[in-house]
């Protein structure tokens, strides 16, 4: 069924990096979620109102905002899709998480909300009607969310999307919802003790919950959060299945946005070879790996000497020295620089965002490093955090 839609509603359906294919599931998910959703909503109204439950109506009136979250969503997907700006030059793609981040938020308010109704029902009970037709809209919402969130959690990673994985998320949760509000129909038919306020405080906790959770996924890539592994090592080792690339280091990678990834690499080359053959390689490498990735990468050229003994020697001291200290990822762009008096180790040494050791006290190792090897070796380094492990 979910390939069915897909195939017949998103043109160019396997195209799932372009922009418009991404913008044609956003769409297809939107449509899909507002049907489904205020189908629900007007039929759990309509039974609670009939049943007397304000855990059935609670349930409904969550219905009606996953219909709104889902016009949002569909919004979200239109307003992203929008080409870059003069005031915007790296596109607006970053409004897919700003409308997951609403949706989540919208999701807090409404568990607020029915937590007060539940409240007031616990503390004026009323009787429940209980009928057949009550359980089967039950029976069949649970069955219908279940649907839609397989629906969701599907397209959301078909195009690697934060606000559909989240929405996703949420009618997971709302089948347990929906399950709660059944048991406590059941039992108050089996039992006649009066929880439907109770369950509905629960039901309007786990939104709130769910909600909370939902705000946390959805505003961290808006904070800048941490590259994906994958597309790290991925950069990585495709780097280094090169001829002459020796390594890399100082990767960055920012996220404007589902498809909107950039990123900068150094990369390290023989400093014995033509520059314009190592120039022509980085080239490559850059282009390459911007197609295959789906990303803008910009390689800046590192030479470094690889058949220098004393280079060689004291690069591996250095990393020895880096593997002794907690914090410390490793060093590059190793250099020596000799003098009359003193020869210069000159190199970069990176660090961990949770590094606890001080400047100076990394500064010493390493020295102590370089003088044990000879007494007038200094070493000069820059300390810099790493944002990604290379």
């Amino acid at each position: 069924m979910i390939n069915f839609l897909c195939k017949t509603f998103v043109k160019n359906y396997e195209k799932t990096t372009d922009p418009e294919v991404r913008e044609g599931y956003g769409k297809l998910a939107g449509i899909v979620g507002i049907i489904s959703n205020t189908l629900l909503c007007i039929a759990k109204i309509v039974t609670g109102i009939f049943a007397g439950s304000i855990a059935i109506v609670a349930d409904g009136i969550n219905n009606l905002a996953d219909a709104s979250s889902s016009i949002i969503t569909l919004l979200g997907f239109k307003l992203a899709s929008k080409p870059e700006s003069d005031d915007h030059p790296y596109g607006h793609a970053r409004i897919e998480y700003i409308s997951g981040m609403i949706v989540s938020v919208l999701i807090v308010v409404v568990g607020v909300e029915l937590f007060k109704s539940s409240v007031t029902k616990i503390l004026n009970p009323e009787p429940l009607e209980f009928s057949i037709s009550i359980v089967v809209v039950l029976i069949l919402s649970i069955s219908i969310k279940i649907w839609q969130a397989m629906f969701n959690i599907n397209v959301g990673k078909r195009i690697n999307s934060v606000a559909l994985s989240a929405t996703g998320a949420d009618s997971r949760n709302d089948v347990i919802a929906t399950a709660v509000v059944l048991v406590s129909v059941i039992i108050g038919k089996m039992t006649g003790l009066h929880i439907d306020g109770y369950m509905g405080c629960l039901v309007a906790a786990f939104i709130m919950w769910s909600g909370i959770g939902l705000v946390k996924e959805t505003i961290s890539p808006l904070l800048g959060e941490a590259p994906d592994p994958g597309l790290v090592d991925s950069i990585e080792a495709l780097a280094m299945e090169y001829d002459g690339v020796y390594g890399i280091h100082d990767l960055i990678v920012h996220n404007y946005g589902p498809g909107k990834i950039f990123a900068s690499v150094h990369i390290e080359v023989s400093a014995d070879t033509d520059i314009m053959a190592s120039h022509d390689l980085v080239d490559n490498i850059e282009r390459d790996l911007s197609r295959r990735l789906n990303i803008l990468l910009t390689c800046h050229m590192d030479p470094i000497k690889v058949n220098d003994p004393l280079v060689n020697q004291m690069m591996q001291v250095a990393k020895d020295t880096a593997d002794s200290l907690d914090g410390v990822i490793g060093v590059h762009d190793l250099r020596i620089v000799p003098g009359l008096t003193h020869t210069n180790i000159i190199f970069d040494v990176l660090i961990s965002h949770d590094c606890t050791l001080k400047p100076e006290e990394i500064r010493k190792a390493f020295q102590d490093a370089a003088s044990a090897v000879n007494k007038n070796y200094f070493i000069v380094i820059d300390i810099e955090k790493g944002y990604t492990k290379v």
